[in-house]
């Protein structure tokens, strides 16, 4: 205890910083009376009601109010708000999360647990233009606010995950949300049932690291569900089994690493747009008129073919054909 007491202040922070909550570096502070308040210092705050079986949906949101007022770090390197059962009364995360976005936060994650929380946690529109150096941002099982009158601005943001997300300005929404990040190179979408979006569309030129995963429309819609226009393009990851249609708007002839997974109702243009790959992960359904004339995959050294379709042995050949630098081949069984 003494050793850990002389301990610089920036090394007690970083200490304070690898306890699992921010209730853990609060119950600290009684060890030492140099400690009392220098939990209010730490850069990392974690809020999760899960931790402690025996906190009530009262008493965790005292502790998140009275914390986050009595927390006085200049700048906040993470903040995650992790709710589930215990915070089944989800209006409060409007308010911290506007909280918390004033406090020059540099990593957020709000994760909301759909099975418990019923009502839709709504995020206040003061996100979008209070969190100038924002870089990575997690948002699961919540609703974003629209309003066409007020700006979205992410002029730092980097990473974006959305899981579960609903956006009551639908497709436009989408849009303008992702047209002002100017500097985002990773997108992890994870599409949910009433997201309010028909055509879910990526137009990011920063981008890098791009994963879409689609969810299956009421009554067996299956129109177009992805629009990509993405020339920096490194990794491209889709997991589609609800008959969408992908359309690639532009080259992507950075793109190192594909893992597509898809189920669609017209071959749109996907194998002609993934060319320039060099790692190839394939499971697509059904293959007719998968392979288009002229595809030419110049760079491609590795890859993974599903066999989920009868047609699978003349789309392999067209690949081998086409595949001049070609090293590793792997055949796979799997079903759709």
């Amino acid at each position: 205890m003494d050793r850990i007491s002389h301990l610089p202040e920036h090394l007690l922070l970083r200490v304070f910083s690898f306890l699992p909550t921010t209730k853990d570096a609060v119950a600290k502070m009684v060890l030492s009376k140099r400690w009392q308040y220098l939990w209010t210092l730490v850069p990392r705050l974690v809020y999760d009601d899960g931790n402690n079986s025996n906190i009530t949906k009262e008493s965790f949101s005292r502790f998140v109010d009275r914390s986050l007022l009595l927390h006085e770090a200049p700048v906040l390197e993470y903040v995650r708000f992790k709710l589930g059962e215990k915070s089944s009364d989800v209006d409060n995360i409007g308010v911290w999360a506007r909280t918390v976005s004033r406090r020059h936060v540099r990593e957020l994650v709000i994760e909301i647990d759909r099975y418990s929380c019923t009502d839709p946690a709504i995020l206040p529109k003061s996100l979008y233009t209070v969190s100038g150096m924002l870089v990575k941002l997690k948002l699961d099982n919540v609703v974003l606010a629209d309003d066409v009158s007020s700006p979205v601005s992410f002029p730092s943001l980097k990473e974006l995950t959305l899981i579960s997300i609903e956006y009551p300005g639908g497709d436009e929404h989408v849009k303008r949300f992702l047209s002002n990040c100017p500097l985002l190179e990773n997108l992890y979408v994870d599409r949910c049932l009433e997201d309010n979006v028909t055509v879910f569309t990526v137009r990011v030129p920063s981008l890098k690291t791009l994963y879409m995963c689609d969810a299956p429309y009421k009554d067996g819609y299956g129109g177009e569900r992805f629009v990509i226009d993405a020339p920096s393009l490194e990794t491209l990851t889709i997991d589609d089994s609800a008959g969408g249609f992908c359309v690639f708007e532009n080259e992507m002839p950075n793109l190192v690493t594909a893992h597509i997974d898809f189920y669609y109702r017209h071959p749109g243009n996907i194998l002609s747009s993934i060319t320039p790959v060099r790692v190839l992960y394939l499971r697509l359904s059904p293959l007719e008129d998968a392979y288009s004339s002229g595809c030419v995959f110049h760079r491609l050294v590795d890859f993974t073919l599903c066999r989920c379709e009868r047609q699978w042995l003349n789309l392999l050949m067209c690949v081998l054909r086409d595949s001049p630098k070609l090293r590793t081949l792997k055949l796979v069984q799997v079903y759709f």
